[in-house]
């Protein structure tokens, strides 16, 4: 088995029984300063969300717009697929850093060629420049993007792991707010600095994390594979326990990460990218991954997110100031529903959210189409502003599953060997999706208008299907245990054996050194 190990038996298959029902924390002092640093983690979130938005707003501003040149077509397709191109030439190295280097110093390394490119955009004179710029930010997102929300899940709380997570990517509608509502107040700027000020606020939330991440703590899992368990035990004893070694739910956590990844090293001859698909729980593994990223950027809501201004003008709104104010709108709105759906993984559950995240998209696009369709066959006003309201409802089921889930469910299904890998595959094919959609989605609106809409409408409804047949409950599992569940009973039988094998090492080797 190359990847994929995890420790589950019916001893040890909850850690429920574990938790001090008093620790909680917002009345435990470690596990604050431990939320702080998640907060500083989670904000790398909110700068993606900050640079992917910030291309929609410029695109209603009439100053950015005047300033290059009014781009369209290819070169404003390739305007918007830059970042994403960038982050593409950054996707071989990501996890090689992430698990050499650690998921902390490569964080602080994407902030750090991040600022350059923002310096770079916000200093642009041409056009060439501006790209060259956005392609920067883009190759150093992809080193912070990779590390950040796995470093998040690896040090959480077990009880707060779901919901901290889900944050992760709730929080791109934090940067996506800040852009948007930045771009309307510079709007009545009548000069370039209308889009520079955008432009160098880009940089803030990277510039904080060069300052403050150094003192973040590393992932226990990542200190183990290097085999620094001591220091991986301490991390886990003071930010879950207090600072005492002997918690049980420390030494819960740290023997089932040891254990894990030490079996995976016994029954792996390697770690490498074969291993995402040589066994069937992880080839089924990377067909959920590879799908929900490309569901993530291909159920419609890139029309939104990237060309707002070319479906405001199929249904008649081509007022910018009533553009950007909806975009800001649309924004809040956003982040409200994702939060809340982050704050219910562990309640309802992975699967069902994704059950009604699709259902949802699928009735709300659908209307969206027709009402579009109304308008721009028989004109009709009440039709135009139908497809807002229908632009709202979708994106609140969107967010249900597609924003808290993505990211946290793709990390709790890989297991720690191949997480990095598997996850860098993960953005690897949203990049491929964005690009496409870029390309493509301005192209088709001029060509077919709001009969493109339909492709969207049928495509949903696959989405629907695939996550009934595919998607796998994991709430209440540790991220070691959520592996048995595609690995099947074989697997985790072999894997218990295992386990027992090396505690049974361990207890000889102490005893012989007592002696």
């Amino acid at each position: 088995m190359a990847g994929g190990a995890a420790l589950v038996s019916e001893s040890n298959a909850g850690f429920a029984h574990l938790i001090d029902p008093n620790r909680k924390w917002y009345s435990n002092r470690r596990l604050i300063t431990l939320h702080a640093w998640i907060v500083l983690l989670l904000i790398t979130s909110s700068t993606n969300g900050f640079d992917s938005s910030l291309m929609n707003s410029f695109q209603s501003l009439n100053q950015w717009e005047t300033y290059f040149g009014t781009p369209e077509g290819g070169k404003l397709g390739l305007l918007n697929a830059i970042q994403n191109i960038g982050s593409l030439a950054a996707y071989p190295f990501a996890p090689y850093l992430s698990d050499g280097i650690g998921r902390k110093y490569t964080i602080l390394l994407g902030a750090i060629v991040m600022i350059g490119g923002v310096a770079l955009q916000s200093a642009s004179h041409n056009i060439d420049m501006f790209i060259g710029a956005r392609f920067l930010i883009g190759f150093g997102l992809t080193f912070a993007a990779n590390a950040a929300p796995m470093l998040v899940t690896e040090i959480s709380y077990p009880t707060y792991r779901g919901p901290l997570t889900s944050l992760y990517n709730s929080l791109w509608y934090s940067g996506n707010i800040i852009a948007s509502w930045t771009a309307f107040g510079t709007q009545h700027l009548t000069t370039e600095w209308s889009w520079r000020i955008p432009s160098i606020l880009q940089g803030t939330a990277s510039v904080i994390q060069i300052f403050l991440l150094w003192g973040c703590p590393e992932s226990p899992r990542w200190l183990i594979s290097k085999g620094r368990d001591q220091k991986a035990l301490e991390t886990l004893a003071y930010y879950h326990a207090d600072g005492n070694e002997e918690d049980p739910l420390v030494q819960y956590e740290f023997n089932e990460i040891k254990t894990a990844i030490e079996l995976d090293r016994r029954l792996a001859n390697n770690v490498g990218w074969k291993a995402l698909v040589s066994t069937p729980g992880n080839r089924r593994r990377m067909i959920i991954i590879v799908a929900l990223a490309w569901f993530s950027q291909w159920s419609g809501n890139g029309l939104v997110s990237y060309y707002l201004n070319k479906v405001f003008a199929t249904i008649g709104i081509t007022s910018s100031t009533i553009q950007l104010m909806i975009t800001g709108i649309l924004a809040v709105w956003n982040l409200f529903w994702a939060v809340l759906a982050s704050f219910l993984v562990d309640v309802l559950g992975r699967r069902t959210l994704f059950l009604a995240s699709t259902i949802g998209m699928t009735v709300f696009f659908t209307l969206q189409t027709i009402c579009t369709a109304e308008y721009n066959i028989h004109g009709t006003q009440g039709a135009a502003h139908a497809v807002i309201a229908f632009i709202f409802l979708f994106y609140a089921a969107y967010d249900l599953a597609f924003t808290p889930l993505i990211v946290s469910y793709t990390i709790e299904i890989l297991p720690y060997p191949l997480r990095a890998k598997g996850f860098n595959v993960f953005n690897f094919v949203i990049s491929l999706a964005l690009i496409f959609n870029q390309y493509v989605n301005p192209i088709a609106l001029k060509n077919v208008g709001w009969k493109y809409y339909i492709l969207y409408c049928c495509w949903n409804l696959f989405e629907f299907f695939f996550c009934y047949f595919m998607i796998v409950e994991t709430k209440n599992r540790t991220l070691e245990e959520t592996a048995a569940l595609f690995d099947g009973e074989d697997t985790t039988a072999q894997i218990t054996a295992a386990a027992l094998e090396i505690r049974h090492e361990d207890k000889d080797y102490d005893e012989k050194a007592s002696h």
